[in-house]
Parts: C-alpha cells; sequence; structure tokens
C-alpha cells in the first residue's frame, strides 16, 4: 500500500496533466458543434469498421452451417417441385400432398477432393453407403449435373464427373425437344458436347441443355448448359454440337446425389 501511495506521489502532476487534458478536451467537444460532428462521425466510423469485421469473423466460422442449411432447403423445394413427382393419375394434374408421389429423394454432400485437369476426373464425397449411397446414383449441383456414382465405401464416394470419357448422360435440348448423349474430349473443362442429334433438325445457338430422364438416374429438367456452336459432321447426318456447362466444375464444393425410389420397377421393366 506505501509503494502505490508512493508511485501516485510521484506521478500527481502527470496524473493532474492528463485530467485537466481529458476535462478541457471534453468540454471543447461538447460546446462546439464542428468538433462535436467530427467526434461522433470518426467514432461512427471506427464502430462500424469493428461491427463489419466481427461480422465477417462470425460469417466464415458459421459457412459450413450455413451450407448444410441451405442444402436442406433445396432438397425441400426440390420434392416439392412437379418435375421431381411421379404422375400417378396420367392426366397433367400436380400431386404433392402423397407421399406416394415422391419419385427422388437427395442426400446432400461435400466434395472432399476432385480433378479437373486429367482426361478422367472424379470427385471425392464426404458421404457413402451409410448414408444410401449406391454405386450409378446421379449427382448434381445447383448450378447444373455433375456426374455419377462410381466407387463407394462405408463412409465415402467417388463420383465420375461428367469431365471424362464415355460419361453418357442423356439430355434434352429444350427448346427443340432433341435428345442426345453428352460427351467431353478431355480439353476444356468448361465445354462439353453432344452427340447423336440429327443436323436436318435446327439447332439455334443458345439453346438450353437439361437431363432428358430417360436412364433413370437424374430426374428431367436438371440444369447442364447452353449450345455453344454446331457444325455439320463430313460423311455423317448429325451434328457435332458444342455446349457451355452451366457448372464450373474447378469451384464446385456442394452436390446432391440423386435416389430414384422407382429405379428397381424402371430397370425391370426395361429388361423385360
Amino acid at each position: 500500500m506505501q509503494n502505490l501511495i508512493a508511485f501516485i506521489k510521484r506521478l500527481r502532476y502527470f496524473i493532474v496533466f492528463l485530467a485537466l487534458q481529458f476535462f478541457a478536451l471534453s468540454m471543447y467537444v461538447s460546446y462546439m458543434s464542428a468538433p462535436k460532428s467530427s467526434y461522433f462521425t470518426t467514432a461512427s466510423f471506427i464502430a462500424g469498421n469493428l461491427f463489419e469485421i466481427r461480422h465477417a469473423i462470425s460469417q466464415h466460422f458459421n459457412l459450413e452451417k450455413n451450407n448444410h442449411a441451405l442444402q436442406k432447403e433445396n432438397i425441400a423445394l426440390r420434392k416439392s417441385s412437379s418435375l421431381f413427382l411421379y404422375n400417378k393419375t396420367g392426366a397433367e394434374t400436380k400431386v404433392i400432398d402423397s407421399v406416394y408421389a415422391q419419385q427422388y429423394d437427395y442426400i446432400p454432400g461435400t466434395i472432399l477432393n476432385a480433378t479437373t485437369t486429367k482426361r478422367n476426373n472424379f470427385f471425392t464425397l464426404d458421404i457413402g453407403a451409410i448414408h444410401g449411397i449406391k454405386r450409378g446414383m446421379g449427382v448434381f449441383s445447383s448450378n447444373g449435373v455433375v456426374g455419377i456414382i462410381h466407387n463407394v465405401s462405408d463412409h465415402f464416394s467417388v463420383v465420375k464427373s461428367v469431365l471424362t470419357k464415355n460419361i453418357n448422360i442423356d439430355v434434352l435440348i429444350s427448346e427443340v425437344g432433341v435428345s442426345g448423349m453428352l460427351k467431353w474430349d478431355g480439353v476444356n473443362a468448361n465445354i462439353g458436347s453432344i452427340s447423336g442429334v440429327s443436323n436436318d433438325i435446327a439447332v439455334p445457338k443458345g439453346s438450353k441443355v437439361i437431363t432428358r430422364g430417360g436412364s433413370g438416374i437424374f430426374p428431367r429438367g436438371i440444369n447442364v448448359g447452353t449450345i455453344k456452336n454446331t457444325e455439320t459432321i463430313e460423311g455423317e447426318a448429325s451434328w457435332h454440337i458444342d455446349i457451355a456447362f452451366s457448372q464450373k466444375y474447378a469451384a464446385l464444393e456442394n452436390v446432391y446425389v440423386v435416389k430414384n425410389l422407382f429405379l428397381d420397377e424402371f430397370k425391370q421393366i426395361q429388361n423385360q
């Protein structure tokens, strides 16, 4: 205690000086409008920046949680869309309420590892057999088609992406109602092609390409890309069609795996 009193005595003139300076500054800011305005503007600016930094940090740590929440919300929306429901009546009616009308279910996943620069590219997902994943299931993102499940372990799975040789996903050029097979030549990760389209059908540039749903792997209507260019193939009666993929695969993180609830029945009737 004596040491504290001695310390205060040594600094008493400096402490009195600081107190007088603080008092003078407070009176100056309180009674002069320009300094007062400048003070509060500066304080607000600093506080605003601090809140913005805190918000950015909070968003960063909550990013994964928010992404999973958005995936679940997207799944709920897709389940209620008429594109992903089975029409039981044969007429063009929209059936939503019955659980038996639901044809597709979706399992959200995150990409752990990916390649996009090889001739055959694969994505590794953080979901596997214990999550309901099976070989042959379709995979897509919020922007477009991604690929097909190739290998599965208990906790992980590998996707054969559209950036592989002989991916063979059936697609539809929606503007003209013509179907073909999706291909990739191994050159540009942003450009694919469609084979099997007759060149006696005009295919406008910019036409939208979607999944056809004929194989039962994907529902009809998932985005694939847009027509970029068409060229005639010498000696053949078909187009060579380039498409710009709707998904930038190098920046892909979150995906959905498609589960067709009627797939066994679909395959059985086709085999018969």
